[in-house]
């Protein structure tokens, strides 16, 4: 099979695009013939070793995809030939990755796709709605009659978040470029601000005048002064973006209103919290209600090209998804 894979850690010229043996499931395990895959930033760090994990060599990158079933081992009796699938959790933790035309997926890490859900559409949805829906109920504790701060509102995760909190019944106070505003209120925000205002801060404080149960914050800036300075008594900070961000920690404030600050990847969800969230991916993508925005299809033979992207910051906005049936000549889907 063709995939997309390195053999040392390292930047985006370490991937090959190259044959590799198929892979053969396990008694418990799913064969899948994978139609989209998609690189999230995630991806570029365990591809380079900012993120710090077991992986075997050669090493497929990528972690989701949407494909369909070949063959299911006796110990996967859910699953059957031809059924279409997604998982959003290989490429990382000793697993092989997703950016190849054959993946193995655990019986417990797969997903049924929705009928009609198209390939592309849905891949592009996998990591930030699963991201979101953690963020939201595993570590923010999000609940009915919470205020809830999304700053980064308009951007893949960031749309997720508003319009699931907004389900939730939080109230939810958002910034976003002026531009997207309506967007965003449209997706449940009760109020929008443009985060490049000067006097952003001030506004938030009043339109947030009982402080903030929930910040979230998608930039990865991660601003602590300002987000303890928000925070109601018991308010909680989830960190899950901004990597290499060192951001000085304001300590007094934080105890003295009882305020927490948690942080999670979503690599060290479990297989229980996958498949929570996944109830939640697979209802967006039946409904239709959130997508993403813009979506740009390369071959998968383009996969080192994407992780530049990626890494570059040039997809801001845009979710880049992989097709291995480009590089076949084949028709995809």
């Amino acid at each position: 099979m063709r995939a997309a894979f390195v053999e040392r850690l390292g930047p985006p010229e370490e991937i090959v695009y190259g044959e590799l043996p198929t892979p053969r499931p396990g008694p418990t395990d799913v064969l899948v013939e994978v139609i989209a895959t998609t690189v999230n930033p995630v991806d570029a760090f365990v591809r380079s070793g900012l993120f710090a994990t077991p992986v075997p060599f050669p090493f497929v990158v990528g972690r989701d995809l949407v494909g369909r079933v070949l063959q299911a081992g006796p110990g996967a009796a859910d699953f059957s030939p031809g059924d279409m699938v997604w998982c959003n959790s290989l490429g990382h933790d000793g697993r092989q990755g997703a950016a190849a035309e054959r993946a193995v997926v655990a019986a417990d890490r797969l997903y049924h796709l929705p009928p009609g859900v198209d390939p592309a559409t849905a891949v592009a949805l996998l990591h930030p709605a699963a991201t979101a829906h953690l963020a939201l109920f595993a570590h923010g504790r999000a609940a009915l009659g919470r205020t809830v701060l999304v700053e980064g509102a308009a951007g893949n995760v960031g749309t997720v978040l508003v319009a699931l909190a907004a389900e939730a019944g939080a109230r939810v106070v958002a910034t976003a470029a002026a531009r997207d505003a309506e967007y965003v209120r449209a997706l449940g925000a009760a109020e929008v601000l443009d985060y490049r205002a000067e006097d952003v801060g001030e506004r938030l404080r009043a339109a947030c005048p009982d402080g903030v149960d929930l910040h979230l914050d998608t930039s990865g800036r991660n601003d602590l002064g300002t987000s303890v300075d928000l925070l109601a008594r018991g308010g909680r900070v989830v960190l899950f973006a901004g990597a290499r961000a060192r951001p000085e920690l304001p300590a007094g404030p934080l105890y003295m209103k009882g305020c927490t600050i948690t942080g999670f990847v979503i690599s060290h969800a479990t297989a229980a919290q996958l498949a929570e969230a996944a109830g939640t991916v697979n209802r967006l993508l039946a409904d239709g209600r959130v997508r993403t925005r813009s979506v740009e299809t390369l071959p998968l033979s383009a996969t080192a090209e994407a992780h530049r992207m990626v890494e570059g910051g040039a997809t801001r906005g845009r979710r880049l998804v992989l097709l291995p049936g480009l590089d076949a000549g084949g028709v995809v889907g």
